[in-house]
């Protein structure tokens, strides 16, 4: 746990690197440092540390976990290193590497095996190509690694980014004047830097400095295929003597805290710790409670009704033995908490609020206790298939895969800098390397089991806290086979925000300051907005819907990304009326870049890429907004087009249950129509007419009797929407054409459109 930065080829590098080391000092406490191409400087605080004038600077502020090893570290390069590899011991033993600590390890390895590269290149009379060769190194020299780490090697002309191929360790970098880096956000924020963008796990950045350019090394990530083809009790376990091992690397030596809720994550960690140590204590031949050494941490609403959270921890830590400390906060606090919440997530997404707040209040009361070490039950519901929405899914695995691909965009970086903040380092075993590898491969079935909901046989006996649907199917066969009860292990999930009610906490205090939503009263605490954005946006309801529910959500939306397919069947892209996309950019007051594809498959996704890059470039977005609901064709290559180009990807209405959107959108106000209808219990008289509420009670019985769509996920029809609460003015359709193809197949052109003012009441 450490805090680290960059400046390069700037001025101002010196007083940039103090200004960010002053914003990253709740990161390390220990120790500050700082060097140039032919200086180092470290010192116990920033006010006393030295930085000499230079345009080239490397920064860092120490936690120090394993021995004291002061840091930049310079040997042949330089290191900054935020790391927690757990198997370093072992690597300096291999490598015959006398090594202080885990960073110190880290650059001596990577120049051990640079030094062995080079000396055969020169050998084999093959031509170094540096950047790409050190980055290949640097690759092969981290999937030894069991552990999570962020860092910056400067060797030569050229600094190395990377961080670990899950993305646990926060990294962020702009290239607007050189290139800038830091562990926070915020640190770059505080120099005045833009375009300030989040380093995808997956690749390596080299920055040339006397060329002044950035290459990109691309890492491979897991895998889904093969699945293991053993039986499930053989899976369970592997997966417990994983998780088991996941854990015992991270055990510190000293005392350390469990995040709790009671839920069937964190009560298999905290058990197995306690298992852990009570092995242990037999192992050496003690009479010692080394299961003692660690606390379990659990916070919730003070209030008349105790949380669900709260009771449940109580509960479980009875039964199995578990020491357990409570914290309670009254509304008032919870308000207080905000205040640093919301700015140091830098997010106004009422979840991930109501999430971080949990987990800094819980680690402000271990902070409190001396702790310096948490562990976290993360990482589970995205491995195990753990979230309702999995129920829903088409493929699960596919959809664990996208979970753990993109949770570097949605949960570490908030559970790093609250935990950090708190001066806690955060061990997260569910998403250790070899887990995850394992996990990703586990057959579907064996994740998340349905169940009839009439079902009345004993699994549900336990009452209305446990679900017929059951998900983590085989982290719950972990538990029960490690001795937790089942009354446990079959607790129904409940997100940290609900479980602590410290959501309802937000909700009220938004009501008591006159605020329309959550997300109004969040604002107050950090204004800005979230990301800027740029919606890929086909003229339907989905693409419709998904821009204002991230709009509502405080992003920033940047322009429409119309893709204009002259293939009517694309693979990718709605084509109905899709030229009148630009009336609805111009309804919403949007810029709108359109791109023409021909629509042969995968050649489009080129077309898509090269739109991309243009709203990238034109309007600075960070992210895309996709209106997908349940196609993984369609996702997944948007998904891999953005990763390409460092954007981050939105889908708010994954696997929504597709008759609550279509009333949603009524109720809304949306007015929408079909333009086309492709099958068996449609016709003709769908097209062109508005959508009302018994049009779905049909689409609900169309669905009942033969499997229909209710949001025409299948094809069944593709929409267009004429008024919503995002819009201006409504769309006005003046003249259209129905063109029947069969009894069940049509489609209507929209020949003559305008926009009119939405108080105008059309007969």
């Amino acid at each position: 746990m450490c805090g680290i930065t960059g400046f390069f080829n700037t001025q101002d590098a010196a007083e940039n690197t103090r200004i960010a080391l002053a914003m990253l000092k709740n990161r390390g406490k220990d120790g500050v440092g700082a060097c140039g191409v032919d200086w180092v400087e470290h010192s116990d605080d920033i006010d006393s540390l030295s930085i000499p004038k230079s345009i080239n600077i490397f920064g860092h502020t120490l936690h120090s976990m394993v021995n004291f090893v002061p840091q930049p570290i310079v040997h042949k390069g330089r290191l900054v290193a935020n790391c927690e590899i757990y198997n370093w011991k072992e690597l300096s033993s291999k490598y015959d590497i006398d090594a202080q600590n885990d960073s110190d390890l880290l650059i001596q390895l990577i120049e051990k095996h640079i030094e062995k590269r080079t000396d055969k290149q020169i050998a084999d009379k093959i031509k170094i190509d540096t950047p790409s060769d050190i980055s290949r190194i640097i690759d092969d020299t981290l999937r030894e690694f069991i552990g999570v780490y962020s860092f910056a090697y400067w060797f030569d002309d050229k600094v190395y980014l990377a961080r670990d191929i899950i993305g646990l360790k926060p990294m962020w970098y702009s290239t607007q004047s050189g290139l800038a880096f830091a562990s926070e956000k915020k640190a770059l924020d505080a120099v005045n830097y833009l375009n300030i963008k989040e380093l995808n796990p997956r690749e390596i950045l080299c920055y040339d400095i006397k060329d002044d350019n950035i290459t990109k090394y691309n890492r491979e990530f897991f895998s889904i295929t093969p699945e293991h083809e053993v039986p499930v009790e053989t899976i369970r376990a592997d997966v417990e003597k994983l998780l088991t091992d996941a854990i015992s690397i991270r055990i510190p030596d000293e005392p350390f805290g469990i995040l709790f809720s009671g839920g069937v994550d964190s009560t298999i960690i905290a058990y197995l710790c306690k298992q852990l140590g009570k092995q242990q204590s037999i192992d050496l031949n003690l009479d010692l409670d080394l299961d003692l050494k660690f606390t379990c941490y659990t916070v919730g609403l003070k209030g008349e009704v105790e949380s669900p959270d709260v009771r449940y921890a109580k509960k479980v830590a009875g039964e199995l033995g578990l020491p357990l400390i409570i914290s309670e906060i009254g509304i008032d606090e919870v308000e207080e908490y905000l205040k640093t919440v919301v700015p140091l997530i830098e997010d106004t997404n009422v979840p991930k609020v109501g999430v971080g707040l949990t987990m800094y209040a819980a680690c402000k009361a271990a902070a409190k206790d001396g702790i310096r070490v948490m562990f976290s039950g993360s990482g589970a519901d995205e491995l195990f298939a753990g979230y309702d929405r999995h129920k829903r899914s088409t493929d699960i695995n596919r959809d664990c895969y996208a979970d753990i691909l993109k949770i570097y965009e949605k949960n570490t970086y908030r559970d790093d800098v609250v935990s950090m903040n708190n001066s806690i380092e955060l061990r997260v075993p569910y998403l250790d390397k070899r887990l995850v590898e394992y996990g990703l491969k586990i057959p579907p079935q064996y994740k998340f089991e349905i169940k009839n909901e009439n079902d009345n046989d004993n699994d549900n006996e336990v009452g209305s806290e446990h679900e017929p649907n059951q998900n983590k199917l085989i982290l719950r066969m972990v538990g029960e086979h490690i001795g937790i009860s089942r009354e446990f292990t079959q607790r129904k999930k409940q997100a940290a925000q609900y479980g602590s009610r410290f959501d309802k906490a937000i909700t009220k205090l938004a009501k008591k300051a006159g605020c329309s939503s959550k997300t109004e009263y969040l604002k107050r605490f950090y204004s800005q907005p979230n990301l800027k954005l740029g919606v890929l946006f086909s003229s339907g309801k989905d693409s419709n819907y998904a821009l204002q529910i991230m709009h509502e959500q405080n992003y920033s939306i940047e322009c429409l990304i119309t893709i204009k397919s002259e293939n009517p069947d694309s693979y990718m892209f709605h084509t109905p009326n899709i030229n009148l996309a630009r009336l609805q950019a111009e309804a919403m007051g949007f810029p709108l870049i359109e791109q023409v594809t021909k629509g042969e498959k995968e050649v489009e996704l080129l077309d898509m890429k090269n739109a991309i890059l243009r709203a990238k470039e034109e309007y600075g977005i960070e992210g895309v907004v996709t209106g997908a609901l349940y196609s993984n064709y369609q996702r997944e290559r948007i998904e891999r087009v953005c990763d390409e180009i460092g954007l981050k990807v939105f889908s708010p209405l994954w696997h929504i249950d597709q008759e609550t959107e279509m009333r949603e959108l009524l109720k809304l106000g949306y007015e929408f129509i079909f333009s086309s209808i492709a099958a068996y219990g449609l016709d003709k008289s769908w097209v062109g007419r508005r959508i009302a509420e018994e049009d779905i009670d049909k689409l609900v019985r169309l669905n009942e009797k033969i499997g229909v769509n209710i949001a025409g996920e299948g094809g069944e029809f593709e929409s267009f929407v004429l008024d919503a609460p995002m819009y201006k003015k409504r769309i006005e359709i003046r003249g259209y054409d129905v063109v029947e193809l069969d009894e069940y197949t049509a489609k209507v052109v929209i020949t003559d459109a305008g926009l009119v003012e939405k108080n105008i009441v059309l007969v």
